[in-house]
């Protein structure tokens, strides 16, 4: 991208809105690729003429003759190849640095800026008034569904405990999302570790740059997963793929677990904005010709989640300031809650082009052979579960403060409205 299509990177940049940020990393990842292929080149050239002259010596040899002379240059090219290539290391690490700190380039049609000119794509289902109903953490607490002061106890601010029905209804949602999903739309279902490695970290996108926001087990230099994403995508990390595997679409839960850096004082009421929380993911493969179009279907698998747990949504497309570091495009999905009178975003559908399939080297040999290409890699919540559950508290709540519960949850939750904690 640097050699090739620098122009196009430097527009992606500006478009973010951090052309003035990346210029500087962008130059000098430039010069650094132009030295390395310089250092590479005389390597090569060097090791060529080593091997003519340890050839030479080999005949000479053989003919009984002296060769010290051949001998001689052979080992001087050895020690300017070890000069060379002592140099060349620092500037490959150094321009790999630069690189895996270069977020990805958005698609031509979202739109520049910050997040204010993202732009409403469609809307779905009439929200209950602001001020309709109570806050989910008030329902939540009456009906024993919640216990915030406990988890903030054992584990410390921004960790929840959720009782009785409460706990319940977060095992009808996954049981109800990988149902629909797995047998409807045709995602593998996966159970995957809790704990990454930091190759796998990085292949996603979240290291280097993103490390202070991840709880890390330093001994182990093991992470806990922020999203199921980063295991999921992972999977085939420096595996060649057939055409005919794809596209192909996994879904998990998972735990997730985010540091929030930085987020101080926002959405603390609640389970709105906590460190630890559960949701089913949504990772998709396609061939790079198919990634816009693969968007739009896993969008399509997110809404019918939300139209079955009947909340009313809008899809928002984000502007490329407001777009995640190893995303193209983004759509998120967005609820509204009348308790809190706020839109809550519930899942973030985005398409990574071959971003994230280049840091983890995730290829596919097109038909009929040929040179493996990079696949394109989708990613989306299927849906969060925090702020699903408050949405569901306050906009299916009833007038005596119970809960009715969309026909979609009812089989696994064994009721039609929660009215009591059991």
């Amino acid at each position: 991208m640097v050699r090739d299509q620098v122009d196009a990177l430097r527009e992606g940049m500006r478009r973010r809105g951090k052309l003035d940020q990346f210029a500087p990393v962008i130059d000098e990842a430039e010069a650094l690729d132009r030295e390395r292929r310089a250092a590479i080149t005389a390597v090569e050239e060097k090791k060529a003429q080593r091997n003519v002259l340890t050839q030479e010596v080999g005949r000479l040899k053989k003919a009984m003759a002296d060769a010290e002379a051949p001998m001689a240059a052979a080992r001087a090219l050895g020690d300017e190849i070890v000069a060379l290539e002592a140099r060349l290391a620092p500037t490959e690490a150094r321009l790999t640095e630069l690189l895996l700190d270069i977020p990805n380039i958005p698609l031509a049609d979202v739109p520049a800026g910050d997040e204010s000119h993202n732009r409403i794509v469609r809307e779905w289902g009439t929200p209950r008034a602001e001020g309709s109903a109570k806050p989910h953490w008030e329902v939540g607490a009456t009906l024993g569904l919640l216990d915030l002061e406990r988890g903030a106890k054992v584990a410390g601010s921004g960790f929840v405990v959720y009782r009785g029905a409460g706990a319940r209804l977060l095992r009808a949602l996954a049981n109800a999302m990988l149902d629909l999903h797995t047998g409807e739309f045709g995602y593998e279902e996966l159970w995957v570790p809790t704990l990454v490695n930091r190759a796998t970290m990085t292949g996603t996108g979240q290291l280097p740059k993103f490390e202070d926001d991840m709880y890390g087990v330093k001994d182990d230099d093991l992470f806990l997963i922020p999203t199921a994403e980063v295991p999921i995508t992972n999977l085939y990390r420096e595996e060649i793929l057939a055409a005919s595997d794809l596209p192909r679409g996994f879904t998990a839960m998972s735990a997730c677990f985010r540091r929030e850096a930085g987020s101080a004082g926002k959405d603390t009421r609640g389970v709105l904005r906590v460190h630890e929380f559960h949701k089913v993911e949504l990772v998709r493969y396609c061939e790079p010709e198919q990634g816009e179009a693969e968007l739009e279907r896993l969008v399509g698998h997110a809404e019918a989640v939300l139209q079955r747990l009947e909340l009313p949504y809008r899809v928002v497309l984000l502007a490329a300031g407001d777009t995640g570091f190893s995303s193209a495009k983004t759509y998120d999905l967005e609820v509204f809650s009348p308790g809190v009178g706020a839109w809550l975003e519930v899942s973030s559908c985005s398409v990574c082009t071959d971003f994230q399939a280049r840091r983890a080297n995730i290829r596919y040999r097109p038909e009929g052979g040929g040179k493996p290409r990079f696949v394109c890699t989708l990613n989306g919540s299927g849906l969060a579960f925090p702020r699903v559950f408050a949405a569901l508290l306050e906009h299916h709540q009833r007038p005596d403060g119970s809960v009715a519960l969309p026909a979609f949850l009812r089989p696994w939750m064994g009721r039609d409205v929660i009215d009591v904690a059991r």
